[in-house]
């Protein structure tokens, strides 16, 4: 009877633990989205939130101008001449008294 007892109170205790895990989950803190309910119930309210160009699958360009943009992207543009000019920086041969 008292093995019966224990199996009884483990049932039982196992039971309302469970129960106990899921209120624990609830915690007294904020998040970041605290304070958004206003935004949140405006863009509930927006009847139409996509910008009308949206709708727009033909979107116009010049392929002539898109493979020129292409082609300076691949190929970087040459280097710079270089200059032959030598700079003196400081007093060369300047005796200062």
């Amino acid at each position: 009877m008292s093995r019966n007892k224990l199996l009884f109170v483990l049932l039982g205790s196992s039971l309302l633990a469970g129960c106990a895990a899921d209120y624990l989950n609830n915690y007294d803190t904020m998040t970041l989205a605290s304070g958004d309910s206003q935004k949140a119930n405006q863009l509930l309210q927006t009847v139409d939130p996509y910008n009308p160009a949206s709708n727009n699958t033909k979107i116009e360009g010049d392929g002539a101008r898109s493979v020129g943009v292409v082609q300076r992207y691949r190929v970087p543009p040459p280097p710079p001449p270089s200059t032959n000019m030598t700079v003196n920086v400081g007093p060369a041969g300047v005796s200062t008294q």
